[in-house]
């Protein structure tokens, strides 16, 4: 199943969500239901917020990256561009021509100890597919400097890490044992993840002082074709990936401060669930709720965009950290 275009849907009750961390799991369960939808049937996003130090450096990254690279004559509408923004410097900044930047994915597909519910290779390419397509523009949005190579897949049958959570010593065996590559290369883990989750991912300042662990990690049943609707067309993979590129959620910071870091993502207070058009919750007098962004937790089917601040911001990260 792959998509190139998309349909946008109604407000569901039935909701899984999305989870990127970055900070101890005493810090997890404190924000666990910081971003929760009260009506979603499955439990919340456990979403703890980049932290200060993670920020800074990556703000301090993207301005010098910038810096180097901004044109005197830059002209209104160059990639970084926008306004009514959720803060930072959308920039003017040379991007990396789209599709220039191959990189290496291991897809680590893991079983029960019985050979069962662990994706296929089908699957797998699926995904592959729909990272292409997102990152590649192909679904409505910007192109992206990224197309992603799949190197290898491997195949392990392990109960213990079938069912890792977050953080804990079967995740860390798991990615210990699996991972491959540097900095530069995605490695992305599908299995059973429990508590209603769909993912998380590392951020790139996180590689330094924690290799091993990097990378995504996707629930097996939001790969295209899985039983996680609607979060099942393997967009919970291109949102994943976004995180591991450096870029924040539309809604970092609400309506106030500098927001995602980027100046074309109109500010938004809270996290979008289903495909809600029209939804303004800051009410500036701007662009209504990035609902159909990558980054928001809308439905598979409403999301389809990256902005090119955005695609500005996790090419200067990449270039500092993904190397």
């Amino acid at each position: 199943m792959i998509k190139t275009t998309k349909m946008f849907c109604a407000v569901t009750s039935a909701l899984f969500a999305v989870a990127v961390f970055s900070t101890p799991a005493a810090a997890q369960s404190q924000s666990a239901w910081e971003h929760a939808n009260p009506n979603a049937k499955f439990k919340r996003c456990a979403t703890p917020d980049p932290s200060a130090e993670q920020m800074s450096k990556m703000n301090d990254a993207v301005n010098k990256v910038r810096g180097l690279a901004k044109k005197p004559d830059s002209k209104p509408g160059n990639p970084g561009g926008g306004s009514d923004g959720g803060g930072g410097d959308g920039g003017g900044d040379t991007v990396r021509p789209g599709g220039s930047v191959t990189i290496d994915v291991y897809f680590h597909v893991i079983n029960d100890s019985n050979g069962n519910g662990g994706n296929s290779q089908a699957q797998v390419l699926d995904q592959m597919d729909v990272l292409n397509e997102g990152f590649g523009g192909i679904t409505g949005g910007v192109n992206t400097p990224f197309t992603f190579n799949l190197v290898e897949t491997t195949f392990t049958n392990n109960d213990a890490w079938y069912n890792a959570g977050y953080g804990d010593g079967a995740e860390r065996a798991m990615k210990a044992a699996l991972r491959r590559g540097g900095p530069e290369d995605l490695n992305i883990y599908s299995f059973n993840v429990g508590g209603g989750l769909l993912g998380w991912a590392t951020f790139p300042t996180n590689y330094a002082s924690d290799p091993s662990y990097d990378g995504v990690v996707l629930l097996n049943e939001s790969l295209p074709g899985g039983s996680s609707a609607p979060y099942n067309e393997g967009d919970t993979g291109t949102h994943e990936v976004g995180h591991w590129f450096g870029l924040y959620h539309t809604f970092q910071g609400g309506c106030n401060g500098a927001g995602d870091g980027v100046s074309d993502t109109p500010a938004e207070r809270s996290a979008a669930y289903g495909c809600p058009v029209g939804r303004d919750t800051c009410r500036k007098g701007g662009e209504p709720d990035p609902i159909y962004n990558f980054m928001d937790y809308t439905d598979d089917s409403c999301m389809f965009k990256f902005t090119p601040g955005q695609v500005s911001r996790a090419d200067a990260l990449s270039v500092t950290y993904r190397k």
